[in-house]
């Protein structure tokens, strides 16, 4: 029977895969959502009435779903790693709460208005309800990556006994809940989320402009698809060089607080200098795919890169070995791996943004047919690329569930069998993939009927317009 431990790392990992998805789509949709409901608050083009509407339903779709699988995570701190509740509770639970009670409440008072509230309330009072729920979508962000990060870089407390048990006794509140760590984390999943529908919103108006302006075919509100687009490319420049920029940072917080997870990182196992940065790298057999170890890889690399990452721009500058640590060494291939992955699609999307930007700049945005098609096949990348990132800083922990305090293996319920585990497991797979199924085919029939029509448009307008008329007696 399948070991309990790693089922439930298992199932854990599958159910925030598939969660994550919902987050990033909320959270990269709230400042879009607020752009246009100012414009369309401020009237004149009726365009962003009309990017409103759409996206809000994408962003309501996203927020249902997403507290739908996300409650079960916290769940699953209770049936699959009650050790880790027990150790840790104090401080995790606290974060965890406020969450719920500050952002989450704060997010779901106000998307009523937001979503329904377009003609019932004043133009301030939506105004307002559009903010309070993008901010309490980022908000969210803030608590579940105060928790997170200080599970990478636990500070403010003391370990204790209580019945038997060491227990982690918080003692600096502010110490433990804003690490040094969680400014890189926020930053970057912030900003990635925004990146990530950037690239959605682009490869969904490609599509369209595509359609309209390369095959000739006639689209039905092409006016809205060119602003979805531009503006879609205007976040795009944004985001797309700020992660790269911001990432090295991080990278550089990783090496100094988390050695041996950058190790696993650039795959180096005995402790050098002058560490080449792999930017793409091929195994030469099967062996090197499992089992990298950098300089054995055939790859193009920039010379001492790795070292001037860490160092902060010291080429020569020496990284140490995962043979060197006492604790065993993460799953190097998924970290490699995945790392390299995510990397390699951010200077990708650099490389769209300024692409578009260039053609934009010449006025052939509309007529490069190669530019949409490698939107289009870029749309979901922004996504995969957030998962890689949180595959490198999860897995990249191992063994380590609090990192230097409490390992994994002894985090899960102690009465936890294999065959319960199982079980459960096989459960989430189905019921995550029939979830996920189903997102996808509802956002994908919002996307084919498109945006609402002049016509309804001028329909609400007519209606807010007309004196309400008081039904007869008889």
């Amino acid at each position: 029977m399948i070991d309990p431990v790693l089922a439930s790392r298992f199932q854990f990992a599958l159910t925030t895969v598939v969660h994550i998805i919902f987050p990033v789509m909320s959270m990269g949709l709230a400042p879009f959502l607020i752009y246009f409901t100012w414009r369309d608050v401020r009237g004149g083009d009726p365009v962003y009435e009309q990017l409103r509407r759409f996206w809000t339903k994408v962003f309501a779709i996203s927020f249902v779903v997403g507290t739908v699988t996300g409650i079960v995570l916290e769940f699953e701190f209770g049936t699959n790693f009650a050790a880790f509740s027990t150790t840790a509770g104090e401080l995790f639970g606290g974060p965890l709460a406020v969450e719920g009670m500050m952002a989450f409440m704060l997010e779901a008072t106000f998307l009523g208005i937001f979503v329904f509230g377009r003609e019932r309330v004043s133009d301030r009072l939506y105004l307002v309800s559009s903010l309070a729920v993008g901010v309490g979508t980022w908000l969210s962000a803030i608590w579940i990556l105060i928790a997170n990060s200080w599970m990478q870089m636990p500070r403010g407390y003391e370990l204790v006994s209580e019945n038997g048990d060491e227990v982690v006794h918080l003692v600096d509140p502010l110490a433990a809940y804003l690490t040094p760590r969680f400014g890189y984390m926020y930053v970057h999943m912030q900003n990635a989320a925004v990146e990530s529908v950037a690239l959605f919103m682009a490869a969904v108006s490609a599509y369209y402009v595509y359609r309209h302006h390369v095959r000739g075919e006639e689209t039905e509100h092409i006016a809205f698809w060119h602003k979805t687009l531009k503006i879609a490319l205007v976040a795009l420049l944004i985001t797309a060089p700020l992660q790269v920029l911001q990432g090295d940072l991080y990278a550089r917080h990783v090496y100094e607080t988390q050695p041996q997870k950058f190790a696993a990182m650039e795959a180096v196992w005995d402790t050098e200098a002058y560490v080449p940065e792999y930017i793409f790298a091929i195994p030469t057999d099967l062996s090197q795919f499992t089992d990298p170890r950098a300089k054995e890889l055939f790859g193009i690399g920039i010379p001492g890169g790795a070292s001037w990452l860490a160092s902060g721009g010291d080429a020569t500058a020496e990284i140490r070995g995962l043979n060197t640590f006492e604790a065993e060494a993460p799953p190097v291939a998924v970290v490699f791996w995945s790392f390299r992955a995510m990397v390699g699609m951010g200077f990708w999307f650099i490389l769209l943004a300024f692409w578009g930007g260039y053609r934009w700049y010449t006025g052939e945005l509309f007529e490069d047919g190669l530019l949409h098609k490698a939107l289009m096949a870029s749309g979901l990348l922004g996504f995969v690329a957030v998962e890689l990132g949180w595959v490198v800083t999860e897995v990249g922990r191992q063994p380590w569930v609090i990192q230097g305090v409490l390992k994994t293996s002894e985090g899960v319920s102690p009465g936890l069998t294999g065959a319960e585990a199982l079980v459960t497991l096989a459960g989430f797979v189905g019921v995550y993939a029939g979830i996920l199924a189903l997102y996808v085919y509802v956002v994908s029939r919002v996307i084919r009927d498109g945006p609402p029509s002049g016509r309804e448009l001028r329909s609400t307008a007519e209606r807010d317009a007309a004196p309400t008329e008081v039904p007869d007696d008889d």
